[in-house]
């Protein structure tokens, strides 16, 4: 299993390495995030081992269980829905919050931020498609919870994420990466140098390589590094 990670992780590099060639970029300029959720701690050390430093989590829960025990340089990033009622726990446990969804929570992350001594980066989720199953901030709300962490003294407002719906076909994936680029960039137009916004979280393991070719910053990429779930 061990070797399989870590061909499987050579492999996504090298994909992500040709991606951002094709769009003139450099792979350096991508965090690959190994998502790790529902793989039990042995796993993700092996995934650590393989050279694995970001891992990606969608339950507070069972990251705790994680965090304690895998050993290493790792960065801890929460990229499933945070319900206010967890917001001590993910300041507690995640580097990277990526699923900011409206200005209470951003104003509660930041108070607890304050209490904890902490200051973890920070990204708004941004609802592009609407689904009923996927959470996010709807467009029209994005300036109230920018205006709130930009407001925050104890978070590191840094960018956007978004989830598109799945399609067989990743070029269906394309116009929601767009569109996350150009609302990062009508939000850069008013912010000053040092205030721009420089991550975009976007990209799975099926839609990963079109996301670099329209600006991601951050893939989380699951199954093709750790294979299919149960």
């Amino acid at each position: 299993m061990a070797e399989e990670i870590r061909e499987r992780l050579a492999r996504v590099r090298e994909r992500i390495a040709r991606a951002a060639e094709r769009a003139g970029r450099s792979a350096e300029e991508i965090t690959l995030i190994a998502v790790s959720k529902t793989f039990d701690p042995q796993t993700v050390q092996q995934a650590v081992s393989a050279g694995a430093v970001d891992l990606g989590e969608n339950r507070i829960q069972e990251a705790i269980t994680k965090v304690g025990v895998v050993t290493g340089n790792v960065r801890w990033h929460l990229i499933g829905h945070l319900q206010s009622n967890k917001a001590r726990q993910a300041v507690e446990t995640f580097q990277v919050i990526h699923t900011i969804d409206s200005s209470q929570l951003a104003k509660r992350l930041d108070r607890i931020a304050g209490d904890l001594g902490r200051k973890p980066t920070v990204l708004v989720q941004v609802d592009l498609a609407h689904e009923p199953t996927k959470s996010g901030a709807d467009e029209n709300d994005l300036q109230d919870i920018v205006n709130a962490l930009d407001s925050a003294e104890h978070l590191e407002f840094r960018g956007l994420m978004v989830i598109p719906p799945y399609f067989d076909s990743p070029e269906l994936t394309r116009p929601y990466f767009r569109r996350l680029r150009e609302i990062c960039a009508n939000l850069n137009r008013d912010r000053a140098p040092d205030r721009k916004l420089t991550e975009l979280s976007m990209g799975m393991s099926h839609d990963f390589e079109t996301a670099i070719e329209e600006g991601a910053t951050m893939v989380r990429v699951g199954t093709a590094i750790f294979g299919s779930r149960d």
